[in-house]
């Protein structure tokens, strides 16, 4: 999960209850006032963001779940009503009804992290519309009981009421909590990528302008397409933004959404939930999104990283040379390295045997190769490493090195030990007139052959190909 901020500084630390106390406090009071500061003329509020942030502290903080914090959340409600209204004990039950909700979704999204379920992949995103339902329902039906005594409503209404603004509240806010990270850079926005929310602003424009209540589903493409063109956190904090600005501009009538007749309590519960419904359309989309990027990715390490050795594949190492074409000409060495008998060590002493030398004979190599060139398996037995170096004897001494290397290194096998050796073939060239991948193409054809050279002479030996710019005598064959 997320942090709530980035790791130098933390609203929230497991290891200091104090402060974590008084941090809740200090929300609950803000978001309650903020809350209150948004009441129609009745005394209920027109938008609550108060349990949905809540809800969404406890989701993400496991350690926070405890009886004493639930308390310190509930006595902050109690003071702000003690403070600002004459409700007595009626804002027990009022405030027991805001607790109602935000326990019961948290409880309900730590029941899944212990269940091992992913509330981010994009069926699961469904879990928070049908939890943001069962906790709404919930705190109406408390809510609704202790509002009979400050209101002249009867019970169902009042209950409408509550449902229909916890439901729509939640919905709204609960994603943005859930998935709400600062992020490491900040990177300037294109024009181009502004386009969405340049959409999303027209599309609530057109809501004022037509009106009815087909207004409301207006701004549901724009918000899908930013869906598909930003990462999960701005998706869901656009569309809480939306729906909190279609909610407030429909019960000042200015989407005009009751057509002929006079705007009324039904028409808000029915906005609300329209609102509450189309919200989760694009969270959905986002999660998908975001699952199908990571899915991509990961087949694209797949296809680039060899899985048993963890160094590039043979189609990894096309792509890493496309990316690194450099500025100016420059001398490479290129070597292709076989293990000595390998099929000895697998006949011997079996394949996972064979295995664990590979991986082993890997890590080794790459140790040694660091940031001066790149490791790829190209099959089998066989490795390639693509370097730059300042001249060939530099290439040379690499490969002597590693060849050295291999053959001192002791590879113990179920309290056997197993010394192995490595054959190797080099050739040099330059990226004059070739681009890097193409260089490569040419000199792996003169590393093959000699390693072919080395093996037909007795293994363990680096045979090279000397590039064409040197003045030695046979540079036209491998020695």
């Amino acid at each position: 999960m997320h942090a709530l901020f980035t790791s130098s500084f933390r609203l929230f630390r497991e290891d200091n209850p104090l402060r974590n106390a008084f941090v809740l406090f200090i929300i609950t009071t803000l978001f309650y006032f903020i809350g209150a500061q948004l009441r129609l003329v009745e005394a209920l509020s027109l938008f609550w963001p108060l349990n949905g942030v809540m809800a969404g502290v406890f989701a993400r903080y496991v350690w926070l779940n405890r009886l004493h914090f639930y308390a310190v959340c509930y006595v902050a409600m109690l003071a702000y009503d003690a403070i600002t209204t004459e409700w007595g004990w009626v804002s027990l039950i009022i405030n027991l009804s805001n607790m109602v909700f935000i326990i019961t979704f948290a409880q309900l999204i730590l029941r899944d992290k212990r269940r091992g379920i992913n509330t981010y992949e994009p069926i699961n995103a469904l879990r928070l519309f049908n939890y943001c339902l069962f906790a709404a329902l919930l705190c109406a039906l408390f809510g609704a009981t202790g509002s009979i005594g400050i209101e002249r409503q009867s019970f169902w209404p009042l209950f409408a009421d509550w449902f229909s603004e916890q439901f729509s509240t939640g919905v709204l806010i609960v994603p943005c909590m859930l998935t709400l990270s600062l992020p490491g850079t900040l990177t300037r926005f294109k024009a181009e990528q502004l386009m969405p929310v340049g959409a999303l602003i027209v599309s609530v424009a057109a809501s004022v302008i037509i009106g009815g209540a087909g207004s409301l589903a207006f701004p549901l493409p724009a918000l899908i397409w930013c869906a598909v063109r930003y990462p999960t956190p701005i998706t869901c904090l656009l569309t809480f933004m939306t729906g909190a600005v279609e909610i407030i501009l429909v019960a000042n009538s200015i989407i005009n959404i009751s057509v002929a007749s006079p705007f009324s309590a039904p028409h808000m519960f029915s906005a609300r939930l329209g609102i509450a419904t189309m919200a989760i359309c694009p969270v959905m989309v986002a999660v998908s999104v975001s699952a199908i990027n990571s899915l991509i990715k990961q087949v694209s390490l797949r296809a680039d990283f060899d899985y048993l050795t963890r160094v590039y594949s043979r189609s990894g190492l096309f792509e890493a040379l496309k990316k690194r074409e450099p500025q100016k000409p420059q001398h490479v060495t290129v070597m292709l390295l076989d293990i000595d008998y390998f099929k000895q060590i697998n006949d011997n002493f079996g394949h996972e045997c064979g295995d664990q030398v590979l991986s082993a004979f890997a890590r080794h190599v790459q140790k040694i190769v660091g940031d001066k060139g790149l490791l790829a398996r190209m099959g089998g037995e066989e490795f390639a490493v693509v370097a730059a170096s300042a001249d060939s004897d530099e290439g040379i001494q690499l490969a002597e090195k590693i060849r050295k290397a291999v053959a001192l290194q002791p590879f113990n096998w179920q309290q056997q030990t197993l010394y192995l050796t490595v054959s190797i073939g080099l050739a040099n060239g330059k990226t004059q007139s070739h681009s890097l991948a193409d260089l490569f193409n040419t000199l792996i054809v003169d590393a093959d052959e000699c390693l072919y050279r080395s093996k037909k002479e007795g293994r363990n030996r680096t045979s090279v190909r000397f590039d064409n710019t040197q003045n030695v005598p046979g540079n036209d064959a491998c020695r």
